[in-house]
């Protein structure tokens, strides 16, 4: 490659991106130096918690730069190496999303040993949304025998997988998700019941109708209403793995809820977010469990792909706009 285009940060989002917080810039590509190599990039992920980043705040990861290439996961190809330990036509992960391809030291890119399993999963099922919905599950929250277990976003690549790992392990799962098509998902997938959200005024009648006797378990992708049901519903000690809060990424006011926050106290509810890097520890457990899943044929995945680097603003916002069943990916 001697050029790349790049997806950069225009400017920064009060409340929902649009179309112009980004620009497509195109750079040049000149051979990789002594202990570097130059990748390019065929399947790239957009996620939820890219939309923080562009805000100028601290948090655990720093923000992005204005005028600069964005970040995020990505599998890609080894064009040439410059290093020993990697040869042209390997493939390689790394955090270098956003851009078609790219020059970078060897040790910035991992090599990638797919055991049968087709590239992309490694940025959804296998790859870092697997892993999540493994330690929030099983670790954040401590998953028990017998635990009823209430998921929102449950169609996305975090959610889904929550959902089958639960039910691999036997357990009741409720599942929420907007939408027939993603309730059609998720009765796919084996859940014991599936809500549409987008279809009940009274998120929290529904929830109680599906767990009569309380959840055990939350696991939180959305935020507001969703966590004001879960906590109304909650048994005694019931635990709350908080992943995310995608319903309040783009607010512009500050939210007015949860309303029933005591019944954390009343209920001695444990909530815990979570940042996965805090728990990479457990790769290997999760690698181990998830082979073993997968040559079970235990796993089911989807994809929902847009094509082309020009197209990566468009997957992101899709995001906010529920337009993805399973994970969200840009092939390249």
């Amino acid at each position: 490659m001697t050029k790349s285009r790049e997806i950069r940060l225009k400017s920064r989002p009060t409340g929902m991106p649009v179309a112009d917080n980004f620009e497509l810039a195109t750079v040049e590509l000149p051979p990789p130096t002594a202990g570097h190599v130059q990748v390019r990039n065929h399947w790239m992920t957009v996620d939820p918690y890219m939309r923080p980043r562009m805000n100028d705040e601290k948090s655990y990861i720093p923000p992005f730069a204005l005028g600069a290439a964005m970040g995020g996961g990505a599998i890609g190809e080894v064009t040439i190496s410059n290093d020993p330990a990697l040869k042209a036509g390997d493939l390689v992960q790394s955090f270098l999303g956003w851009r078609e391809g790219f020059n970078a030291p060897a040790n910035q890119v991992q090599k990638l040993e797919t055991h049968g399993l087709p590239p992309e999963a490694f940025l959804g099922a296998a790859g870092m949304p697997g892993l999540t919905a493994y330690v929030g599950l099983l670790h954040i929250a401590g998953l028990k025998d017998g635990d009823v277990v209430f998921v929102s976003g449950a169609a996305g690549a975090v959610g889904s997988m929550v959902c089958q790992i639960a039910k691999l392990k036997g357990h009741k799962v409720i599942a929420s998700a907007g939408g027939a098509a993603k309730v059609a998902f998720l009765k796919e997938l084996g859940v014991d019941a599936a809500i549409d959200y987008k279809a009940t005024s009274d998120l929290s009648g529904a929830l109680a109708k599906a767990a009569p006797d309380g959840i055990d378990v939350y696991f939180d992708n959305v935020g507001g209403d969703h966590l004001e049901a879960a906590i109304a519903n909650a048994k005694t000690f019931a635990r709350f793995a908080i992943c995310g809060m995608i319903g309040q990424y783009n607010v512009t006011e500050r939210p007015s809820g949860p309303r029933n926050m005591f019944m954390i106290v009343t209920k001695s509810l444990r909530l815990q977010g979570f940042i996965l890097s805090n728990y990479m520890n457990l790769r290997a457990d999760f690698d181990r469990d998830l082979a073993a899943w997968y040559a079970a044929g235990k796993i089911k995945s989807r994809e929902t792909v847009f094509r082309g680097i020009e197209q990566a603003p468009n997957a992101f916002l899709g995001l906010f706009k529920g337009e993805n069943t399973g994970k969200m990916l840009v092939k390249l």
